[in-house]
């Protein structure tokens, strides 16, 4: 690879102002710690960007990497030269014969340096004609270029940008507080964990797992999706409820149209104390209003009595061709659609009530010990990560 560093831009970050610093340095641990692996790099801050020195590392599997890390607009293959004329030349040549299929071209110049003799436009029509002469089969295209050569002149070198590559956007993960998501194994709530992650949320997830009704392969599937929200930053912990002996009391002594309605009641209230316990902040869902029963307006009014907690919905607008597709982008769909149940498709009525009322709720649930339900699944909560797969004979122990 001819390109000695990528170059790092951010985006919304610098419009943080005086905060901007922090956002920075969680966005550089974010990238140091998913670099990790590679062993030549090296990370350094700028004001206005991260610069990635390969020091003869590939380019293009870090690359990938950082196009899925939270934070990052995009990234720039560059390379740097001395700040004259002859270098500058030399070095928009050496862009241009490391990229391939490129037709029509662009330079974009900029003197940060006021002193360097050549102005921009001049720098432009310089470096253009320099191409022209010397690349055979190329035109300039100012509007619609295969290519823009960026040129930034500065006081002491100048860096000359290749390609640019779009980032994920957002902001870093850990920026925006701790939310514990509510993950199921279906298509809607890991798309949910990824909006929340782009707007810089630390995701925890709590799942809710009823056996032997649901399996282990049901679980597995919330692991692997949690491990896809990780990739885009962060550390995603899994909350792993013990959820059998609620929803058979729910099942047993709970109008059968009222069973989604209390049991998403008593979900929530799990949630809450376990976050709570843990430090998040609000609590999140993959619901999207009127797409089924439990997710009418009526229905998120009643369920949302029993908590305090903010209650996050990212897919609150969206319809399900929308989630899906949005699924397939980031590879949680094949996941999601895993013949395994979870515990939310067990024990459906056959007519959920779509607009069920507070007090007819609060009445049902005298039927069921609601606290000591709620403190027995949370005393059961085992917690790991998408990595940690040595939890699993220690959650199969315990039940």
């Amino acid at each position: 690879m001819i390109y000695d560093y990528l170059v790092i831009r951010f985006g919304e970050i610098t419009l943080k102002g005086k905060n901007k610093k922090d956002f920075v340095l969680k966005l550089e641990n974010d990238v140091r710690a998913k670099l990790s692996r590679f062993t030549k790099l090296d990370v350094k801050r700028h004001f206005d960007d991260l610069e990635i020195h390969l020091n003869g590392e590939d380019a293009e599997p870090v690359i990938h990497v950082l196009t899925r890390i939270f934070g990052i607009q995009n990234i720039s293959t560059a390379i740097k030269v001395e700040n004259n004329l002859d270098a500058i030349r030399a070095g928009v040549l050496r862009v241009m014969g490391a990229e391939k299929d490129v037709h029509t071209f662009k330079i974009a110049a900029r003197r940060k340096n006021k002193q360097f003799p050549v102005h921009g436009s001049e720098l432009n029509q310089e470096l253009g004609a320099c191409v022209l002469k010397n690349c055979e089969g190329v035109s300039v295209d100012v509007h619609h270029p295969d290519l823009t050569v960026r040129v930034e002149v500065g006081y002491h070198e100048t860096r000359i940008y290749g390609h640019e590559y779009d980032g994920a956007g957002g902001l870093p993960v850990g920026s925006s507080g701790k939310v514990l998501l509510l993950l199921s194994g279906g298509i809607d709530s890991p798309v949910a964990g990824y909006l929340l992650a782009k707007r810089g949320a630390t995701v925890d997830a709590i799942h809710f797992q009823s056996p032997p009704y649901t399996s282990d392969r049901a679980r597995q599937k919330v692991i692997d999706l949690a491990g896809k929200i990780e990739s885009f930053g962060g550390t995603v912990r899994i909350h792993i409820v013990p959820f059998t002996k609620a929803q058979l009391a729910i099942r047993d002594q709970i109008p059968e149209d009222y069973r989604v309605t209390i049991m998403r009641r008593l979900m929530f209230r799990i949630a809450e104390k376990e976050a709570q316990r843990t430090g998040a902040l609000a609590l999140a869902t993959g619901e999207s209003l009127g797409q089924v029963a439990s997710q009418t307006m009526e229905s998120m009014n009643t369920i949302n009595q029993v908590t305090n907690l903010p209650i996050l919905r990212p897919l609150i607008t969206m319809d399900k061709i929308e989630i899906a597709r949005l699924a397939k982008k980031i590879d949680t769909y094949d996941i999601s659609i895993r013949p395994y149940e979870d515990c939310c498709t067990i024990f459906l009525p056959k007519a959920p009530r779509t607009r069920p009322d507070r007090i007819h709720a609060a009445r049902f649930e005298r039927a069921l010990d609601i606290d000591a339900l709620v403190d027995e699944a949370v005393r059961g909560i085992v917690v790991q990560t998408a990595a940690d797969e040595n939890q699993k004979d220690t959650f199969n122990q315990l039940l």
